[in-house]
C-alpha cells in the first residue's frame, strides 16, 4: 500500500461559509488534521463575518498559514498589527481580529487553526 495522499481544494471535503457571503473556508482532511483554504472577499472582517459564528470577542484560533493572493491585516488584542500578502507565511496566536485589505479577495492556506474555525 502506498503512503501517497492526494487531496484538492477544488473538491473540498467540507465548505464553511462566512456571514453575508463574504467568503468561505474549504477543508481537506489529512491524517495529521484538517488543512483549510480560506477565501476572504473584499470587505470581510473577522469581527463582522465570523464573530457571530464563533461567539467570542476575538478570534481564539491559532493560525499557521501561507498567503496565496490578496492581503490580510491582523491585529492582536494588545494592538500589535501585521499585513500579509502573497508569499508571506503567517503565524497568528489566539486573540486577534483580521480583515481583507483592498479590492482583491485574500486566499490563505491554513494548517493549524481550522478544525473548528467558522463551524456552525
Amino acid at each position: 500500500m502506498s503512503g501517497l495522499v492526494k487531496k484538492n481544494f477544488d473538491a473540498p471535503e467540507e465548505t464553511r461559509t462566512f456571514e453575508e457571503g463574504k467568503g468561505r473556508l474549504e477543508l481537506v482532511n489529512l491524517e495529521s488534521g484538517p488543512v483549510g483554504r480560506a477565501v476572504f472577499e473584499p470587505g470581510w472582517r473577522w469581527s463582522e463575518h465570523v464573530k457571530p459564528i464563533a461567539h467570542t470577542d476575538s478570534c481564539q484560533a491559532p493560525h499557521m498559514g501561507y498567503c496565496v493572493s490578496g492581503h490580510l491585516a491582523v491585529v492582536m488584542d494588545d494592538g500589535e498589527k501585521q499585513v500579509y500578502g502573497p508569499g508571506d507565511f503567517m503565524i497568528a496566536p489566539p486573540g486577534h481580529d483580521a480583515w481583507t485589505v483592498g479590492d482583491e479577495p485574500c486566499v490563505m492556506i491554513d494548517w493549524q487553526g481550522v478544525a473548528d474555525y467558522a463551524k456552525r
